[in-house]
């Protein structure tokens, strides 16, 4: 597939930035030179098939996997071989589409645990609970019994209880009702109005079209397209073309 990027935003405005990043699982070789970047603010959509490398690029940049050749940049320093801990305490945040929780614990022991700096304070958790107040119903309640729905915010909330720089989500809605979606929309956009920079995988079209400021597109392990989220929305022949069917389909 030809290359078809643009608008690609300037390293100056870019809080992470991925050049010819390579990376092998076993004997598969599965992100074949990456290079894409993530301006600063706002939320960036990486799109793909399945089996594109999308999950793969995430747990690379978060340090699970360890990238075989290429670099990565997060806030102009280079953290290509930095461990997960050390992201984390630069301000780094990773929700998998496992969700990552401790179910044997309650939410508010899943909180804490997540809070490196120590309990969150009544601010921070009030906002919280206003981006789901399922959160506040269930906190005391253990985080196995919650719903699907409600694990997923658990997971989410867990990445936000203390302010990051950079949030990666793994397809945060996958699974969901659709009124749980639209919980999940309205959240995501209040996170949008703060400080945090979001690298968001995706599959629901109306989560991305409401969301992504800007969009990457992943095939056989590259990226094959990015600029505007709304230049994608408004031409379906590129988003066949990419994705190999409108993106109208794959709600």
């Amino acid at each position: 597939m030809a290359d078809s990027r643009n608008d690609r935003a300037a390293p100056s405005a870019s809080m992470l930035v991925l050049e010819g990043v390579h990376t092998h699982i076993g004997q598969y070789h599965i992100l074949q030179g990456v290079d894409f970047a993530v301006p600063r603010g706002g939320l960036t959509m990486l799109l793909g098939r399945n089996g594109a490398g999308k999950t793969t690029c995430l747990r690379t940049i978060m340090g699970l996997w360890r990238a075989s050749r290429g670099s990565i940049h997060f806030n102009g320093k280079d953290i290509t071989r930095l461990q997960t801990p050390d992201l984390a305490r630069r301000g780094v945040a990773y929700v998998p589409e496992n969700m990552g929780i401790f179910a044997g614990l309650t939410v508010r022991e899943n909180m804490l645990l997540a809070a490196r700096s120590g309990p969150p304070d009544e601010v921070r958790l009030d906002w919280i609970f206003g981006l789901f107040p399922a959160m506040k119903k269930f906190w005391n309640g253990v985080a196995g019994n919650l719903s699907g729905g409600q694990k997923q915010m658990l997971a989410i909330c867990r990445a936000i209880v203390e302010p990051r720089a950079l949030i990666l989500v793994d397809e945060p809605s996958k699974g969901l009702a659709p009124a749980i979606i639209a919980n999940m929309i309205e959240a995501f956009r209040e996170l949008k109005r703060t400080d945090t920079t979001l690298l968001v995988v995706e599959q629901n079209f109306h989560f991305a079209r409401a969301l992504g400021d800007n969009v990457a597109v992943m095939d056989a392990g590259r990226i094959v397209h990015s600029g505007r989220m709304d230049a994608l929305a408004a031409d379906e022949a590129l988003q066949t073309r990419l994705l190999g069917l409108s993106l109208e389909s794959h709600q």
